[in-house]
């Protein structure tokens, strides 16, 4: 596999903005660095704050730049633009074809994001989706279909690159077999979901076999089994914001805890695995992991609005495979 760009810099374009979603600011940052006093207007606080702990030094992934940015409301793209020192603001997302090298789609309703790839999967350009890259089956198989085309599609939550969970993605050797492990994120089961799912799927590998959602649509409460013989609770509560990425590992042998704290550190190593991707053409996780996991997550919503009933993955989308793409060292 080859590189993806060959460019000398990586030019990337910015898309799309919606409620409750700070990403363009703090991404497009981390690319670029920030203007101070734009950036202290971003409408999500916690951006500026978490930046401005951060040394000039660590702003920057070498040989790529955002250098286009589309907003879903026009006044907002500006703002960011400002705020990120982002050179060109597009009229409509489309007209960043034939003028950057890849683009970044930084929204996370899973519901709209074959609507915002189909320009440019279509126009061949790779393409980087916020999580969750789906919230349905129907759009699971057109992501499968444009993957097994020939699509360059990457998508992920900063949980799987979380560095407070990466010991444990080595080994949990020291705590025997895995048993039981819980996992907590706010917000909805269908944008937040995906960040307690990515969160420990790194420590337990493939291997899932089936969800089943206890709770509403404000407390999810979601049973997971896997092959290795643990049972996994993930939890996504609307208001549970002090809960975000708190993990507990137990096992024959030993416990753990541990819980998400750089979001800087997870985000930087989040877009670097992209450039990566777009310079190797190699990814550094199969993409059935992400058919794994966006089948997870629909089994967590069809057994929440089925009574709680328990949802097997092979019931999601069943004839969806890929090939493993090497061995990815999960060790337990």
């Amino acid at each position: 596999m080859g590189a993806l760009v060959k460019s000398q810099e990586i030019r990337l374009a910015m898309l799309g903005l919606v409620e409750g979603n700070g990403h363009p600011y703090s991404w497009s940052a981390i690319f670029n660095g920030y203007e101070s006093e734009a950036m202290a207007h971003c409408p999500y606080p916690a951006i500026p704050a978490y930046l401005s702990r951060q040394p000039k030094a660590a702003f920057g992934i070498p040989g790529a730049r955002v250098t286009h940015i589309w907003t879903d409301d026009p006044e907002e793209a500006p703002r960011v633009a400002r705020a990120a020192c982002i050179p060109h603001i597009l009229r409509q997302a489309e007209e960043a074809i034939g003028q950057v090298d890849a683009v970044i789609v930084a929204t996370d309703r899973g519901e709209e994001h074959v609507a915002r790839c189909r320009p440019f999967v279509e126009a061949g350009l790779p393409v980087y989706v916020d999580k969750p890259l789906v919230d349905n089956e129907a759009d699971l198989q057109t992501f499968c279909r444009w993957v097994e085309q020939g699509a360059h599609i990457l998508s992920s939550s900063c949980m799987r690159y979380c560095k407070e969970f990466l010991p444990y993605r080595a080994s949990t050797h020291n705590l025997g077999e895995l048993r039981f492990a819980t996992i907590t994120t706010p917000k909805s089961w269908e944008r937040y979901g995906i960040h307690a799912l990515e969160g420990i799927y790194p420590i337990l590998g493939p291997g899932f076999l089936s969800a089943r959602n206890v709770g509403t649509a404000e407390r999810n409460v979601v049973h997971l089994e896997h092959t290795c013989g643990a049972d996994i609770i993930a939890a996504a509560t609307s208001d549970m914001y002090g809960g975000f990425g708190a993990l507990q590992l137990c096992g024959t042998a030993g416990h753990a805890q541990a819980a998400f704290a750089d979001t800087f550190y997870a985000f930087k190593a989040q877009l670097a695995d992209f450039i990566g991707y777009l310079r190797t053409g190699v990814r550094s996780y199969s993409f059935t992991e992400t058919v794994e996991l966006m089948r997870l997550l629909i089994a967590g919503i069809r057994s929440r609005e089925e009574g709680g009933r328990r949802v097997p993955l092979c019931e999601i989308s069943p004839g969806v495979e890929f090939e493993q793409a090497g061995s990815h060292g999960y060790s337990r």
